[in-house]
């Protein structure tokens, strides 16, 4: 019998071997069953040095397939624009995935499940049916327990620094309680001010928003002491007083404009996302008979006053222009004449008065034509509309604007002249009844009550109303007592709630 020789083997492996040698059978099964999980074990026979590698066994971890769920309004397809990750990326619960978009508005896709990116369904811009897969993750075995629904969260992009967003892959940070007391109240996350370590979304904050349910896209510190604006110091006495020279104000740089590019070819594009709504919504629009009205609104004391409010919205952190005065001022007309904040059924049989006031605000944005509107007007400050209209505009700019801010507006007005040009014809955007459309503002020669040629500050208004339950004489009165309102602000005064 050949010498036998174990380094680093137990007892019971050494008798095995010595039994396999005896009958002269060794099978190669029996050496992986033997030498599993002993690393570095050798026999020595007949002068031979045999090494044996270790072998282990892995389960298999579950891969989940991430399926797009319904995110309401009757959608069954969006575009996906972009990916915020990868195939091998880790992601945790509530991470962004993706961020897509129907012809409603854009939301981000956020992650049910911690584990790894295996496989993503879609290219960027293409088409995602709900109800099929976006991607597989390779989850932790326990995970893959309960319905299979992605988390969609709707983004918004803060306005300032202080707030914490979800804005191109940076989430909202918050626990899963604390994301579901947000779902079952109908409060988005993006609007909450986050109180916690980095800027986490507690249960408190949910709470006071719940119980404010106003104001609370600000940060707190900048509406703690409101200071009017030092006046100018003393200058020192001169010898003699020199006539001020005209400062000449910044030049704002011209916007580059990209040079246009000819191809020669005709090319054909599908149409989908913002602009399949805006085909939808006008092509409802033209069975509407439209009756136009149209005036011009000196808004001289209206541009005083603003230049007196101005610094004081600055100091508070907010943008005061035009539009939270015309807005304001379009509510107050509307408690006079509700029925310009009506909505005519499909039968034309019944008209529905509209007890919140939500005024749109048409935008021209990157997506095309959006109307986000500002909720309940009628119950909200010059200085709260200013600080809506901020908020909307930013997300406009941003192409963030979410499912909740760009529906269940009641009336509308669209700022064409902020691009150019005086006078236009709206289209009323069903289910509304009324829409105006506001020239840019010019510097032009009036006469005042003394007969005096005046500099005046005048824009041009055009109103559109579906004539088949608002008559000529209604939307002339609106928008009789509406210039009231702009022309003298401090009417406005006796009015506001």
């Amino acid at each position: 019998m050949a010498t036998v020789i174990t380094v680093r083997a137990p007892f019971a492996f050494m008798r095995r071997l010595v039994s396999a040698r005896l009958h002269r059978h060794c099978c190669s099964k029996l050496q992986a069953a033997c030498f599993v999980s002993r690393p570095h074990s050798y026999s020595l026979i007949a002068g031979q040095q045999h090494r044996f590698f270790r072998t282990s066994y892995v389960a298999a971890r579950p891969v989940m397939q991430f399926k797009l769920s319904d995110i309401g309004e009757g959608i069954m397809e969006v575009t996906v624009k972009e990916w915020y990750v990868k195939e091998g990326d880790k992601v945790s619960q509530f991470d962004s995935i993706c961020e897509v978009q129907s012809d409603k508005a854009s939301v981000t896709i956020t992650s049910r499940y911690d584990g790894i990116i295996r496989k993503l369904y879609y290219d960027v811009d293409s088409i995602a049916l709900v109800g099929k897969p976006l991607v597989d993750i390779e989850t932790d075995a326990g995970q893959g327990e309960g319905p299979q629904e992605d988390v969609v969260e709707t983004p918004a992009i803060s306005q300032e620094e202080h707030t914490h967003q979800e804005i191109k892959g940076h989430k909202t940070q918050a626990t899963p309680s604390v994301r579901r007391l947000a779902i079952e109240n109908n409060i988005k996350l993006s609007e909450v001010v986050g109180t916690g370590k980095d800027g986490r979304i507690l249960k408190e904050d949910i709470l006071n928003f719940i119980a404010g349910q106003t104001g609370a896209i600000l940060p707190p510190a900048p509406f703690q002491e409101i200071r009017p604006p030092p006046p100018a110091a003393a200058a020192p006495s001169a010898p003699a007083a020199k006539p001020k020279e005209k400062m000449t104000p910044p030049s704002v740089p011209t916007p580059a404009i990209p040079k246009p590019v000819f191809t020669g070819k005709d090319h054909t594009e599908p149409i989908k996302g913002f602009q399949k709504a805006m085909v939808k919504t006008m092509s409802a629009a033209l069975k509407i008979p439209h009756f136009g009205f149209k005036d011009e609104v000196d808004l001289s004391q209206l541009v005083q006053l603003r230049s007196e409010l101005k610094g004081l919205a600055e100091s508070r952190g907010v943008k005061l222009s035009y539009m939270p005065f015309f807005i304001k001022a379009a509510s107050l007309g509307l408690l006079h004449f509700p029925i310009l904040n009506s909505s005519l059924d499909e039968n034309c049989t019944n008209i529905t008065y509209k007890a919140a006031h939500n005024i749109g605000l048409a935008m021209d944005t990157n997506q095309g034509l959006l109307v986000p509107n500002v909720k309940n007007v009628q119950m909200l400050s010059v200085f709260e509309l200013a600080v809506e209209l901020n908020r909307l505009q930013t997300l406009g700019a941003a192409g963030q604007l979410g499912n909740a801010d760009l529906t269940g507006g009641t009336f509308t007005l669209s700022n064409i002249g902020s691009i150019g040009g005086t006078y236009a014809k709206p289209v009323i955007l069903p289910p509304e009844v009324a829409i105006g459309a506001l020239g840019k503002i010019q510097v032009l020669p009036r006469f005042n009550h003394k007969g005096e040629v005046v500099k005046a500050h005048i824009m041009n208004v055009s109103w559109s109303a579906d004539h088949r339950i608002i008559d000529g004489a209604t939307m002339c009165r609106f928008s009789n007592l509406w210039r009231s309102y702009l022309e003298n602000p401090a009417s406005m005064v006796l009015d506001l709630k």
